[in-house]
């Protein structure tokens, strides 16, 4: 709401564009399964996201639809081949669909929609290729907060030599949140939280099994890290932890302009 009344008393939007902002926060009902909260992104910054885990392709397709329509975009995350199809089978032509449907995270827009970028820097580690598909969860919902993201994946603590190339750019670049995604013992925020001062977001993937197995192991460590400096998400958190990560890198670039 701040935003649309600061864009209004700038005079970059009429009045009635305005009211026709602010009339869209509020729920949308669609048929009998689905009350969405169109203003949520107002409010929190950060754009809508449809979890399609457990819904039916239908549903998926019905909602993200309806919402796009009403924000400009959705994004999906958690998306199967079943949920990915019945979205390209009806997407008219005024939409988009783009992202990674390997891993099931995509967003769906309307054509010529384009991100304002922050000036938000946020970087993504990865201890195995395993991690990544949740590492591109983070990836996407970082991006389509505007913030600038740089990845390096496959960097954990097996081959420990691989990790120290990508966090010397990571410091160069002057990244403001750091997220270091693990599976199996989660060591790897641990020992990069012990070498910059950057603040990073733990998360835990389920790509373990055994004693610890579904991510319990890579979790307890995370939580128990005696390095300082860490938050850590929950099991497979990668959409939480990319909107927590361009939450804070947002504010620091917000600060950076005003010192400019």
């Amino acid at each position: 709401m701040r935003d649309v009344l600061e864009k209004l008393a700038r005079g970059e939007i009429s009045v009635d564009d305005a009211e026709k902002q602010l009339k869209i926060m509020n729920i949308e009902v669609i048929e009998d399964f689905c009350k969405f909260d169109l203003g949520r992104q107002l409010r929190k910054g950060i754009p809508e996201i449809i979890l399609a885990e457990g819904k039916t392709p239908e549903n998926v397709r019905d909602i993200a639809l309806t919402v796009a329509a009403e924000t400009g975009r959705v994004i999906i995350s958690r998306a199967n081949a079943e949920h990915i199809a019945a979205l390209k089978e009806t997407l008219p032509d005024s939409f988009s669909l783009e992202g990674n449907e390997g891993v099931g995270t995509l967003v769906l827009k309307k054509r010529g929609s384009t991100v304002e970028k922050t000036g938000g820097r946020v970087a993504i580690l990865t201890g195995g290729t395993s991690d990544i598909r949740i590492a591109e969860e983070a990836n996407l919902v970082a991006q389509e907060m505007g913030c600038e993201v740089m990845t390096a994946y496959d960097v954990g603590v097996a081959g420990i030599h691989r990790l120290f190339p990508p966090l010397k750019e990571i410091v160069q670049r002057d990244v403001d949140v750091l997220i270091v995604v693990a599976g199996r013992e989660g060591a790897l925020p641990t020992l990069v939280a012990g070498l910059v001062d950057i603040p990073i977001i733990a998360v835990p993937t389920s790509s373990s099994w055994g004693l610890g197995e579904k991510g319990l192991s890579a979790l307890t460590a995370m939580l128990q890290a005696c390095s300082l400096g860490i938050t850590v998400v929950n099991i497979d958190g990668g959409v939480a932890a990319g909107a927590a990560a361009a939450l804070m890198a947002n504010k620091v670039a917000r600060a950076r302009k005003v010192a400019e």
